[in-house]
């Protein structure tokens, strides 16, 4: 019976790659010859880079670039084997947890060390991008990034500078670089925001960085006023496109400046680690994560599994910790069932440290079920 695991992180208690052998565990007890492929998954967010790397037996590189205020620090990049692919998290060189409560001010913060690990990776031959947003401390519109891979910016007495949020207002003039980035994006995004406006990156994401209501209204206007200026001055806009405000406006930057494409996280998570391939010819997947809720069914990771298996015929059952979703949310995701693996009363510290004994245990009653129902059927 081949059975393809492909469970994401169950956040605080196992990583994919632990929650892989959980699985299997429980697998070998009831199928000690079944045919078992493991593919930790990851949902597009912070960490994805450096998973993609370990599943595609890529190689990972670190560089030093600019922290969200411009200080010198180590951040790493994933190479695939042939050196053509490129895995970075946008958090890797512009997160917020890169920052001490203290320091965080996204009028302040920058994209510069991601654009300058962009241009680290092209070195090392990358022909695609793979970028995972999210956990920015940022709402530069990508200034930043777009400044360290060639762009200018002009301030009014026509001296070149690299904007953050709270200087967008500054810009006078834009300037491309003579040709474009020789590289493909792919861009994993989830947020369906637009640039600016009620639902934007500022109004919306700034004050989960720590901005107050007056910095707000000045990183809104600083978006408007960059959007505004593109429009003039080359002819382009993209405000209003579905995940423009993705990071702090970082969705923006990246196609405006590097012409790229914004996808759901999820299927550039799954063509990475080419899942297709892999479900070709299984007879089961066996899925996971932390938690199964309503988010779980609006275009997250499992949803994704279960469009894909669902196109080949091929059942998906999720595991999780804490499980939510009705019956009916169930079946409608597409899913054979869904399982948590807690048994008792716990306590969350607890239930971390026996994660992956329940996680082995809830397996092994899943695949006794099936093995059970698969027989009575013969």
């Amino acid at each position: 019976m081949p059975i393809l695991l492909a469970p994401d992180k169950f956040r605080g208690s196992l990583s994919a790659a632990e929650a892989c052998a959980a699985m299997e565990a429980g697998i070998r007890l009831v199928l000690p010859d079944a045919q078992v492929t493991a593919l930790p998954m990851a949902d597009g967010g912070e960490g994805t880079a450096e998973l993609l790397t370990q599943v595609t037996k890529g190689i990972w590189h670190t560089a030093f670039v600019n922290n969200p205020l411009f200080k010198l620090i180590e951040a790493g990049f994933g190479l695939s084997t042939d050196g053509q692919t490129a895995f970075i998290d946008s958090a890797a060189a512009a997160g917020l947890a890169l920052l001490a409560a203290p320091e965080r001010d996204t009028t302040l913060a920058t994209t510069y060390g991601l654009g300058q690990l962009i241009e680290q990776a092209i070195a090392g031959g990358a022909k695609t991008v793979v970028l995972g947003l999210g956990g920015s401390a940022t709402t530069d519109g990508g200034t930043g990034l777009a400044a360290a891979l060639g762009w200018q910016f002009l301030n009014a007495a026509g001296q070149t500078f690299t904007p953050t949020g709270g200087t967008l207002i500054e810009i006078a003039q834009i300037i491309p670089p003579a040709s474009p980035l020789p590289v493909r994006l792919r861009v994993a995004c989830d947020v369906q925001n637009p640039l600016y406006g009620p639902t934007g990156a500022a109004m919306l994401f700034a004050p989960q960085k720590g901005a107050t209501p007056v910095q707000v209204s000045q990183l809104d206007k600083g978006l408007r006023h960059l959007d505004q200026l593109m429009q003039q001055q080359l002819g382009m806009t993209h405000a209003a496109i579905p995940g423009a405000g993705a990071a702090g406006g970082l969705g923006y930057g990246l196609i405006t400046f590097l012409g790229a494409t914004l996808e759901p996280g999820v299927d550039v998570v799954l063509d990475a680690v080419a899942f297709d391939e892999h479900l070709s010819g299984a007879s089961l997947v066996l899925t996971g994560e932390g938690k199964l809720d309503g988010q779980t069914a609006q275009g997250k990771l499992i949803a994704g599994i279960c469009r894909r298996a669902g196109k080949s015929g091929v059942p998906v059952v999720a595991l999780c910790g804490t499980l939510t979703l009705a019956p009916e949310e169930i079946q409608d995701l597409g899913l054979l069932g869904a399982f948590s693996v807690l048994n008792r009363p716990q306590q969350l510290a607890e239930a971390v440290l026996t994660a992956a004994d329940d996680l082995r245990a809830t397996t092994f009653n899943v695949m006794r079920l099936l093995r059970t129902y698969a027989s009575l059927r013969l």
